[in-house]
């Protein structure tokens, strides 16, 4: 049977790129931009056409401001339907993201997160992960990846002796798989130093997931008194009292399932309560490691324990994405404030991207949704009909194959 052709994309009187640029609505950044009094600093390069050079230069993966002032000076045509933004000039760009607010950019992100969420509803619950659709409780996972900067940027983010870097602290909603907080600092502060931060928008029955790095008895405590749930993994120099055997011997990989207090006096001040520690053996990079998990619930399974704090990887994906697939790796400016402009732009890209996978129930991998747009960024196709054309939009379309078909009549 021959394959059919997949339906030719419907032309649009918008390019691709106008189309995504419409979801921020017309009124917002004007509006942010007043509010952070940025409209007071621009002149000939508006607010608005910043935030549409960011995009696009994030988009296209530009590696420099030429890079990114050259094409949006080859496209002024296109780009000044969208709204009215012009192209700017080398100076003006690397101006306006060294001198206006970042904060700006910061409220943009959350702003178009509610707006996007009232348009589509199913955008707020995303189809979840395996494990996560199993809790009807919210799943966060709290961690940090770190930036890679270059030495002209050791004036604010230095971080070794010759180095400059700065870290960026997400919780995740592994539900919609959406971060539900952001923190940007530089990387010379430990991960537990934000620990408190991070975790403040933590309610009541929801569970929160992060690595060793993060555990602060005292901040634990905190979170148990508030009715959190939380799952985390038990660094080497804890000592532990075992309270009570849960498990009379060793069962699969489950070796140990223990409720116990803290040994050190000084660390027991912090949480004096009970914790329960499961030792478990966990399959990494094909080899079985022994891991200690901690924990302040009592009644799941300690398997439960065990694949729940699994789960605390698709963290690891998030980062991925956001900086090998997306491309944070090159800025556009050595400032604070120019670093800041492109890590919430490029949050924001991330969440338009997300939002075409739930709108159009795009199947395949959001590199290669990334991928498609970048190609068709100046296009006048439809964007949901460009996405069905290419099969992915929808479910699959492909004929698949029964297990019989694999072997040839008359052979055993």
């Amino acid at each position: 049977m021959k394959n059919r052709k997949p339906p030719q994309p419907t032309r649009s009187k918008l390019s691709v790129f106008r189309q995504l640029c419409n979801l921020i609505p017309n009124h917002l950044v004007p509006q942010l931009a007043r509010e952070h009094r940025v409209q007071e600093k621009a002149r000939t390069f508006s607010p608005w056409s910043q935030v549409v050079a960011l995009l696009y230069a994030q988009f296209t993966h530009a590696v420099g401001l030429n890079d990114v002032c050259d094409a949006l000076h080859l496209h002024s045509g296109p780009l000044s339907a969208i709204r009215g933004a012009t192209p700017p000039s080398r100076n003006g760009f690397s101006h306006a993201n060294r001198h206006r607010d970042p904060a700006m950019a910061e409220d943009l992100f959350w702003r178009m997160l509610g707006h996007l969420k009232s348009l589509c509803p199913a955008f707020a619950g995303g189809s979840g992960r395996r494990l996560a659709g199993r809790f009807t409780r919210s799943i966060h996972v709290v961690d940090s990846t770190v930036l890679e900067l270059v030495a002209s940027c050791m004036d604010w983010a230095s971080h070794r002796r010759r180095k400059a870097a700065a870290k960026c602290h997400v919780r995740l909603d592994l539900q919609s798989f959406l971060p539900r907080f952001v923190l940007f600092d530089s990387a010379r502060h430990a991960d537990g130093h934000h620990a408190r931060e991070v975790c403040a928008g933590l309610r009541a029955g929801e569970i929160a997931l992060f690595d060793r790095a993060y555990v602060d008895f005292g901040h634990l405590a905190e979170l148990t008194g508030r009715g959190v749930f939380w799952v985390t993994r038990a660094k080497d120099s804890h000592q532990f009292r075992v309270v009570e055997k849960r498990l009379p011997q060793p069962g699969g990989k489950i070796l140990r399932d223990d409720l116990v207090v803290l040994k050190v006096a000084a660390t027991r001040a912090g949480h004096p309560g009970r914790l329960r520690r499961v030792v478990a053996r966990v399959e990494v990079d094909g080899q079985e490691v022994e891991m200690t998990f901690l924990t302040n619930h009592f009644e799941w399974a300690a398997s439960s324990v065990v694949a729940l704090y699994k789960e605390r990887w698709g963290i690891e994906v998030f980062f991925k994405q956001l900086k090998q697939s997306l491309q944070l790796t090159d800025f556009l400016g050595n400032s604070a404030s120019a670093v800041r402009w492109q890590v919430w732009t490029a949050l924001l890209m991330y969440l338009l991207l997300r939002f075409q996978v739930v709108v159009s129930r795009w199947s395949g991998s959001l590199v290669r949704l990334w991928a498609l747009l970048r190609a068709g960024l100046w296009l006048k196709l439809d964007l949901r009909a460009l996405l069905e054309s290419y099969g992915t939009a929808g479910g699959p379309r492909r004929l698949r194959g029964r297990p019989e078909a694999a072997y040839l009549p008359g052979f055993g």
